[in-house]
């Protein structure tokens, strides 16, 4: 899963129009502040947030950002001793651990506080066969198998790209597009005899892990991925879903509404979800591949699906908000976002419609390592919440933390505010000494 391009948009102004009002001494609503550090960092030792400080004002530093997200892949690749220090800076910032157990701690101090966990196995790469196809599908369940070991994780997260060639993948949308489109199936006429028994592997592990996981009461979470492959994960997202969220929701497709496209395709999956009787699982994010995307259309020549400016990003994002909550009966929103807006809007949506925080059809996410400030609050005021929190080996995340670090350099006033969060818990701590 991912977040980027998520930024706060003038989140201290808007907080001020939101702030949710006592609506009566019955049924008093509470009041959200995001700019409570004493919640958000009450988890952190001072060394811990000394040590998020001097990450987030590196990240600040665009060439050194470049420099590193070029190097560091590069040093890996060629054995450089460069582990341990990855290991005490960006790793421990953004990564749970190399292990489950490593994981399990992490997730334990998150579970003190009432935030719990989406758990993702975090390693990335190209195809590597159908026996690497296997291993990652058998990795899937293995992390099912422990979520529904733990009080405080309800959610694992997978990538279709882990299951399936990219490849593949491509093709298949391609035949979609030729369509006109995503029309709610995969459309298989064009692959050959081998590539029809590779695209049967891969139903047959998404399968294999949505049917554990329904057994286990895990939720699964589809990524995704680049849009010249996204409509046949859409299609496979919604097969899994009309078979295994018919009385309550186990699978979840992610959606970007930084695509022009997705307002209506979110639509398009409530009236799907309706008319076959199933419960719709929608992960609402912003998204994460908008400058490859952009590069992408204008070397091919084909429109960007990307929105033309922030604003109709976040406009979109706010009406699938309100389209999610108004239809909480038939369609169960996880609220993936780090924009305070967003966060505050979908919980006055809930009031309004005299909706508990804690109703089972929503629950809130952010990455683990950033916008504390919103998640800890927002487990404060008793919503559920959780921290999308990756692990696996060093060497094999190195992907996800070079996005992470990218995104903290490029998204506007994303790493101003943590460090400013940050510092004045540092002062507020320091005065109570």
């Amino acid at each position: 899963m991912r977040y980027a391009n998520d930024s706060l948009n003038g989140s201290g102004l808007f907080f001020l129009f939101l702030r949710p009002q006592s609506c009566s001494h019955m049924d008093p609503r509470p009041e959200i502040s995001f700019d409570n550090t004493k919640n958000a960092f009450a988890y952190k030792s001072d060394a811990a947030l000394k040590k998020a400080d001097f990450l987030f004002s590196s990240m600040g530093l665009s060439p050194l950002v470049k420099l590193g997200t070029w190097f560091t892949p590069l040093a890996i690749r060629w054995g450089l001793p460069v582990k341990g220090m990855i290991r005490n800076t960006i790793f421990t910032q953004f990564v749970g651990g190399e292990t489950l157990e490593e994981t399990a701690r992490v997730a334990k101090v998150l579970g003190e506080h009432k935030v719990q966990v989406i758990l993702d196995y975090g390693v990335e790469g190209g195809d590597h066969g159908e026996a690497g196809l296997d291993h990652a599908c058998d990795e899937f369940i293995r992390v099912i198998d422990y979520a529904a070991t733990q009080p405080n994780i309800p959610f694992m997260s997978i990538k279709v790209t882990g299951l399936a060639r990219f490849g593949l993948l491509e093709k298949l949308d391609a035949v979609s597009t030729a369509k006109s489109g995503y029309q709610g199936r995969v459309h298989t006429e064009a692959l050959t005899a081998d590539e029809l028994k590779e695209w049967d592997r891969v139903l047959l592990r998404m399968h294999r892990i949505c049917k554990d996981a329904a057994e286990k009461k895990v939720g699964v979470l589809i990524d995704a991925e680049e849009s010249w492959i996204q409509d046949p994960v859409d299609a496979l997202a919604m097969e899994m879903m009309a078979i295994y969220n018919t009385s309550e929701a186990v699978v979840y497709n992610t959606i970007q509404l930084y695509r022009h496209d997705r307002l209506q395709f979110l639509k398009d999956s409530y009236q799907q979800a309706e008319a076959k009787g199933f419960i719709l699982g929608a992960k609402l994010v912003r998204g994460a591949y908008m400058e490859k995307e952009r590069k992408r259309a204008e070397a091919m020549q084909y429109p960007s699906p990307i929105q033309p400016n922030k604003e109709a990003t976040d406009r979109d994002y706010n009406q699938g908000l309100r389209f999610c909550i108004e239809h909480l009966e038939r369609i169960a929103v996880i609220v993936a976002s780090h924009n305070e807006y967003s966060n505050l809007l979908a919980t006055q949506l809930l009031q309004d419609k005299g909706l508990p925080l804690s109703h089972e059809h929503i629950h809130f996410s952010q990455l683990y390592g950033m916008s504390d400030n919103i998640t800890f609050n927002l487990a404060k005021a008793g919503c559920p919440v959780s921290k999308y929190l990756p692990f696996g080996p060093i060497a094999e995340v190195i992907p996800y933390l070079m996005r992470r670090a990218q995104e903290n350099s490029s998204v506007a006033g994303q790493t101003g505010r943590e460090l400013g969060l940050i510092r004045r818990e540092l002062a507020r701590r320091k005065k109570e000494v």
